[in-house]
């Protein structure tokens, strides 16, 4: 039989009497003070306007997590693309054992002299030369723990595929700087400071003025025919330093930066661009940027010091290679040791830097 309660108190004492037993009996109704009161049920309004306070902390929501989506497909952060091998090519010598390489060199000597049945005058012979350049090996280290993997499991990220290629995209980042800049303290150049390399051009004046530059503030400063004349006095200089061996039709490389080369597109008055113009004279010319070539900067800061640059290659000469980008070791993974709850290993490449065999056959304008 249900017990009637006329009023909050009353049904208040009936509840509190009760507790005990409910309890005893393995009931617990966390919060609940009172039985409801018969009048309660009869007005809705007096109900909710006479219920004490609440017990609990007030609270109108699920838990925020639960309102939460985790996008599947993983965005990954990016880097300037590395534009070194496409510009120069790479080759492997040698192993991580070894520390020096040795290139030959043969340069043909000797003389003739004038015919005669008795004379033995004449000589022919040849100069042997053995330029070297030393190895720099480099490494990065893998860590993770085994509570790590699998808090990243949580959200269905592969977290050792993602160091391993972190580690491989350290290790050609690396790479890509050497083949530019080489290492300090070794016989290790790159591209842009090889000692054997001619002073670079000055560009031409600019109508624009702003330091004679191609790009000023991120707008065109050069008209397409100047943009072209710099472009020419590089070729120019290309085939008197080869002595006629590189022509205008040969495979050339013009490297520079991503914004100058953008700034090839400039159109002269009769709708021409540079690029047109360069293509209609050079035929065989590829254009290659990368960041390096562009000034250096906090946002570059693997740019040129001197300022906008760019360089003019000559890819053979007699079917000679000019300049490649040589390695000794692209990545050679260690073994992964255990510790006690986590993992950890060892992955090292190794570069010679750009090897640059012929160095008449490159050309540089600094601070287009």
């Amino acid at each position: 039989m249900t017990t009637k309660y006329n009023t909050f108190a009353e049904a208040q004492r009936a509840f509190a009497m009760d507790k005990a037993e409910f309890e005893a009996r393995g009931v617990f109704i966390d919060g609940a003070t009172s039985y409801w009161p018969e009048n309660f049920k009869r007005d809705a309004s007096l109900a909710l306007d006479s219920i004490p306070g609440l017990n609990t902390n007030a609270n109108s929501a699920v838990p925020a997590i639960l309102t939460t989506l985790v996008d599947p497909t993983i965005y990954e952060i990016l880097f300037a693309p590395n534009k070194a091998v496409e510009i120069a090519g790479e080759e492997k010598h040698g192993s991580w054992l070894d520390d020096t390489i040795m290139f030959p060199t043969v340069e043909h000597t000797g003389e003739v002299s004038s015919y005669g049945d008795y004379n033995n005058n004449g000589k022919a012979g040849a100069n042997l030369n053995w330029p070297q350049r030393q190895s720099y090996l480099f490494q990065v280290i893998k860590n993770y723990g085994d509570k790590e993997l699998e808090r990243v499991g949580l959200s269905k990220i592969n977290w050792v595929s993602e160091l391993d290629r972190s580690a491989a995209t350290q290790l050609n980042k690396f790479h890509n700087l050497t083949y530019f800049y080489g290492v300090q303290g070794l016989q290790n150049y790159g591209m842009f400071n090889d000692p054997n390399l001619a002073a670079s051009l000055t560009p031409g004046v600019k109508a624009a003025g702003n330091g004679n530059v191609w790009v000023y503030q991120n707008a065109p400063n050069a008209t397409a025919n100047e943009i072209f004349t710099d472009v020419e006095a590089l070729v120019i200089k290309l085939i008197v330093q080869t002595g006629g061996l590189v022509a205008s039709d040969s495979k050339l490389t013009l490297a520079l930066s991503p914004a100058n080369e953008g700034a090839l597109a400039t159109t002269n008055s009769f709708g021409f661009s540079a690029m047109d113009m360069i293509k209609k004279n050079y035929p065989n010319l590829r254009v290659v940027s990368a960041v390096q070539y562009a000034a250096l900067s906090s946002t570059n800061p693997q740019g040129n010091a001197g300022g906008n640059f760019m360089q003019l290659f000559a890819d053979e000469v007699e079917g000679q290679t000019t300049v490649f980008c040589a390695y000794n070791e692209k990545m050679r993974a260690h073994p992964l040791f255990r510790d006690l709850s986590s993992y950890r290993q060892k992955v090292t490449s190794g570069s010679w830097g750009a090897i640059i065999r012929m160095p008449f056959a490159i050309t540089s304008m600094i601070g287009i």
